[in-house]
């Protein structure tokens, strides 16, 4: 067998399907999802108006996210795990699904029952750290927050290319 000369292979263009890929694929793990709960995100997303922007729209929204937005949790995956565990209402009800979609005027709280637990014990220090989006408003005195309204395209992760993930599912 003759040697493989290294130099000879140029790295090869990614392709367009390539890139879409990627970028739907950083949006997954980004976002701490599987592939059918994304795929059901975006058919939600492409129903009306813009498919990109509503998908980012969706991710943002939802119930775990927005514990990681208000700074109760350091990850994504932490903050799933802390609202499967039940440690948050939602406008007074317990709400144990981590893709729960947040309303505006909702408000978020820390169970009663679990404000003693370390996680949230000196919670108000990282919650004044956590850079808060407009969108959100957080109270940390008494651990509970509120959305005021739905993302607006300037407050989307720029870092993610939603029409590439359009075009994507749009094969």
């Amino acid at each position: 067998m003759p040697p493989v000369n290294m130099q000879s292979k140029r790295p090869k263009k990614q392709s367009t399907y390539g890139l879409q890929l990627q970028e739907k694929q950083k949006a997954k793990k980004m976002y701490g999802l599987r592939e059918k709960q994304f795929g059901l995100t975006f058919l939600r997303a492409k129903k009306k108006g813009d498919a990109g922007e509503n998908l980012l729209r969706l991710l943002e929204m939802r119930l775990d996210n927005v514990v990681y937005r208000f700074g109760l949790a350091i990850t994504r995956a932490q903050a799933r795990q802390m609202v499967n565990h039940a440690q948050f209402d939602v406008n007074g009800q317990k709400v144990d699904i981590p893709s729960y979609t947040v309303k505006p005027n909702d408000i978020v709280t820390v169970r009663k029952s679990k404000k003693q637990k370390k996680q949230f014990v000196g919670a108000d220090e990282r919650v004044k750290k956590a850079i808060m989006p407009s969108w959100l408003n957080f109270d940390a005195s008494d651990l509970s927050g509120k959305v005021l309204h739905e993302p607006k395209k300037e407050d989307l992760d720029q870092s993610i290319n939603s029409q590439l993930i359009v075009e994507f599912y749009s094969r």
